[in-house]
């Protein structure tokens, strides 16, 4: 036990016997980036339209908690990007929702929609919140995490077939949601089972959560 786990934090902490390798953010990653710098001023840090600027021009954006659940990503395509019309009602997509909204076809592109599109799906759907920040813990993710949970999160680190264990698979919704976040602030820290490691005193309480985010941005 204490020398897989031996091997698990050498190659981890070393990198020195696996090549740099580096995942693509996840859609809901991206997509919360964007948020904060485009959204969150009106629409609010959790999405419920209470946003500060949204408060001064004394407007009521969409609680995207609730009304996001209910639409396509074809609607909500065309109600963030203001192309098309609603195919049963003929008013304006970006209209859809909020007099306000305006119309960012000129500034996102495709790929930044679908972002969008999967972070408010993300956070529509979540029972936990974002306790730290992402952006640090995909850096600790790639740095102390792929050996064993995969560059992707998808559980096929190169640990898998060389001492034969089963990561969780951190894209999996079903198996990430089962878990509290403290839980999973836990399990880093202090280790799991027989293979996974306890990471306190290379890691603090706060990379933990700001790897927890990272974990459920992952499945979405």
């Amino acid at each position: 036990m204490k020398y897989t786990i031996s091997i698990i934090l050498l190659i981890s902490l070393s990198g020195i016997s696996i090549p740099q390798v580096f995942a693509e953010p996840p859609l809901a990653y991206e997509g919360r980036r964007l948020y904060v710098s485009y959204c969150q001023l009106c629409h609010g840090e959790e999405g419920k339209g209470d946003g500060a600027l949204a408060k001064a021009m004394e407007i009521s954006p969409a609680d995207l908690t609730t009304t996001v659940r209910s639409r396509s990503d074809t609607i909500l395509t065309k109600i963030i990007t203001g192309n098309g019309r609603q195919t049963i009602t003929g008013r304006d997509r970006h209209n859809l929702l909020s007099d306000a909204m305006p119309e960012w076809k000129d500034i996102f592109n495709e790929t930044q929609v679908k972002s969008i599109i999967a972070y408010l799906r993300f956070m529509s759907n979540t029972k936990f919140k974002l306790m730290g920040d992402p952006q640090v813990g995909m850096q600790l993710y790639q740095k102390y995490c792929h050996v064993c949970h995969g560059v992707d999160g998808d559980g096929d680190g190169i640990m898998v077939n060389l001492i034969g264990i089963s990561p969780m698979d951190h894209t999996n919704p079903n198996e990430t949601n089962s878990l509290s976040n403290e839980t999973i602030v836990q399990s880093i820290l202090d280790g799991k089972g027989r293979f996974m490691p306890a990471w306190r005193g290379v890691l603090k309480q706060s990379d933990a959560e700001a790897l927890v985010s990272y974990i459920r941005l992952l499945s979405h």
